[in-house]
């Protein structure tokens, strides 16, 4: 992908934050085009809560202004508009559609940054997206966690079920963390968890199967201490999402040495220990995760690692004499 020397002339990816920022967006392909009275998808899950039962869930992806932060790994910004999102927005993307989606239970309001953001999700459209909501006993949304405050709580109590905030905390290793231009520090994380846990909000994770400069055998090691260190920090359930191509700058770090794809059988081997962990749920992404496979035993790990997604037990293994088996 062509870059543009208007932001960066550079070739390596930068040390510095502003810089690391520009090199990010140079490598960047075009956005898609969203009709922003519509989110950019929706379906209904079952999703295993802490109880032990599946409950339907509604996801939207809602179509919003892009995240004021650039890191290195997403590719979410593809479906965000480029200006604030008007008032009113929102509502009409969640009406839309609830009006299209099967019954649900829980709801995740998904907009490709943080919630809490007010260039996002205007702050006048709370009450609305409250009303919209009602019906759900959970509703789960994402944040930064420089932008987890009073706003939280505000949103908490305008609705009638649990609040659940996700935070991409990625990894805990220090030097991967830092290079994914998140802009925060695992003392910050720290704070704003035991924010969340101190306004009985409950925490979701993210974090990174593989990051750019980690080894196979390194991203697993990590990604497990990251789960340890999200579960320490009081979160109730973790999602493992494999670090993918498609944003520009994977590929730029891939072509260099500097990233590879992780293994299909790392995130099953993590998701096993994450589970036996017995101290949340523990989540496998598997959104596009076809484009892993390159065994013919892949297809029933992914099979595997869906039952133990609905579960929340460990599955017995799947026995392959073609592929090497994950580091352990």
């Amino acid at each position: 992908m062509q870059q543009d020397p208007s932001h960066y002339d550079g070739v390596g990816y930068p040390e510095n934050g502003a810089a690391r920022t520009r090199w990010i967006v140079s490598h960047r392909g075009p956005k898609r085009v969203h009709n922003p009275l519509r989110p950019y998808a929706c379906f209904v899950e079952e999703e295993i809560d802490s109880g032990g039962t599946l409950q339907p869930t509604a996801t939207l992806f809602l179509t919003n202004r892009e995240c004021r932060y650039r890191c290195l790994m997403c590719d979410l910004w593809q479906d965000t508009l480029d200006d604030t999102t008007p008032d009113g927005v929102i509502p009409a993307q969640i009406s839309h559609a609830l009006a299209e989606l099967s019954p649900a239970a829980q709801i995740k309001l998904y907009n490709a940054g943080s919630f809490f953001d007010p260039l996002s999700i205007p702050r006048a459209d709370y009450p609305e997206i409250a009303r919209l909501v009602e019906p759900f006993s959970r509703v789960i949304v994402e944040c930064h966690p420089a932008l987890i405050g009073e706003s939280c709580i505000d949103f908490s109590h305008s609705i009638n079920g649990k609040l659940e905030v996700a935070i991409g905390l990625e990894t805990v290793h220090p030097g991967a963390l830092d290079r994914l231009n998140k802009r925060f520090t695992l003392d910050d994380f720290r704070r704003s968890a035991e924010y969340l846990r101190n306004a009985d909000i409950d925490l979701r994770v993210f974090l990174l199967l593989r990051p750019p400069y980690l080894s196979e055998e390194e991203g697993i090691e990590w990604a497990i201490r990251s789960l340890e260190f999200a579960f320490d920090s009081g979160a109730t359930a973790c999602a493992v999402i494999p670090v993918r191509e498609g944003n520009g700058a994977m590929e730029a770090l891939r072509q260099v040495g500097d990233w590879a794809p992780p293994k299909l059988r790392s995130l099953e081997l993590v998701q096993e220990i994450g589970i036996g962990m017995q101290r949340g749920r523990v989540f496998a992404d598997l959104w596009n995760i076809e484009k892993a496979i390159d065994c013919p035993c892949d297809l029933d790990r992914i099979l595997r690692m869906d039952s133990m997604n609905r579960t929340q037990k460990i599955m017995p293994p799947v026995l392959c004499s073609h592929c090497t088996p994950a580091v352990r």
